[in-house]
């Protein structure tokens, strides 16, 4: 039974699995996005947006658990003058989770992660599209495509599309 056993094991045993979490957060931190799986996303949430209420209140006792957490200087000292300051009026949620298109390999959920105040610019890829926009395959693809072109010449003659009828179309075939 898994009584108060919270979080997602990513299969790994602990070490390496405090060893990854530290090793994601620290590049959140350093480049304010990174795309990675959405369980490992999630589960980074969960050791990012901690860090840095702590960074809101600056002190050497804040700094010294930042450090013992991120063992990263660099990054620390990022925490405390730039991000701590610029979240210090949001309450939480300092982080946000985007969806993208599954990994091409093995189909794994793809995620974007970013800080959301002042967050770089997308570069790492693009979000996943709405599954009712989504192209259509096939022949029925074709057809699309082809009427699409066709209202658009008739609409660049200016003149109205023309509706056909069951009676033309079995005419015209």
């Amino acid at each position: 039974m898994r009584h108060h056993l919270s979080g997602r094991q990513l299969s790994r045993n602990s070490s390496h699995r405090h060893a990854l979490m530290r090793n994601l957060s620290v590049s959140l931190l350093r480049h304010e996005t990174i795309r990675t799986t959405l369980p490992k996303a999630k589960e980074l949430r969960r050791v990012v947006e901690p860090l840095i209420t702590l960074a809101k209140s600056d002190g050497e006792a804040n700094r010294r658990v930042a450090f013992s957490r991120l063992r990263d200087a660099e990054v620390v000292e990022k925490l405390f003058a730039d991000l701590g300051p610029r979240f210090r009026a949001r309450p939480g949620g300092y982080t946000r989770i985007l969806r993208m298109l599954p990994r091409p390999g093995d189909s794994a959920p793809m995620a974007l992660m970013q800080l959301v105040e002042g967050a770089a610019p997308v570069a790492a890829g693009e979000p996943a599209p709405d599954k009712k926009k989504r192209p259509r395959r096939g022949k029925t693809a074709a057809k699309a495509k082809g009427k699409a072109k066709a209202e658009s010449a008739e609409a660049a003659a200016g003149e109205a599309p023309k509706k056909r009828t069951r009676k033309k179309k079995a005419a015209a075939a």
